[in-house]
């Protein structure tokens, strides 16, 4: 049934080779496919913040930069656990978005961002593509996170 498969578009941790790739691969979340890299068409703010050292991209399009990622065919099955994974609908929100592919084709993904965000945010350094690093590592206590922490970005 290929009209329950969506297309989504990740940008942080979920990439492969960083923290949270295992949510797509693990067979009991449900199934994906990787279909290659992507580039979003719209500009977007994406910063790391919290004291998570956490990926947020931004609800302000036509800002920042144009965002590269990896675009994934997902199950229903597997579409629920990102959800349950970004916290969708309380933390991120997610969207429909045009992403370019590396074939220079356009295709439409969902991807997930935070709309309600302190402006502050905004200062902070902004990214085209996201990496763990050792100067800011993402924090696997990221579960105990709360759209509050985006206030204190501590």
């Amino acid at each position: 049934m290929r009209s329950m498969l969506q297309r989504v578009f990740v940008y942080g941790t979920l990439k492969r080779g960083e923290p949270n790739h295992h949510w797509l691969t693990k067979k009991e979340n449900g199934s994906s496919r990787f279909l290659g890299k992507g580039t979003t068409v719209v500009r977007f703010p994406l910063v790391v913040g919290t004291r998570y050292n956490i990926p947020f991209l931004l609800a302000k399009p036509g800002q920042g930069k144009q965002i590269q990622g990896e675009i994934y065919e997902v199950d229903q099955a597997m579409f629920g656990k990102l959800d349950e994974l970004e916290d969708y609908p309380n933390y991120y929100d997610r969207e429909e978005q045009a992403i370019r592919t590396e074939q220079d084709e356009t295709v439409h993904c969902w991807l997930y961002l935070i709309r309600n965000f302190p402006e502050k945010l905004l200062a902070k350094e902004q990214l085209e593509c996201y990496h763990n690093t050792p100067e800011k590592p993402y924090s696997e206590n990221y579960l105990n996170s709360q759209p509050e922490d985006l206030k204190t970005d501590e």
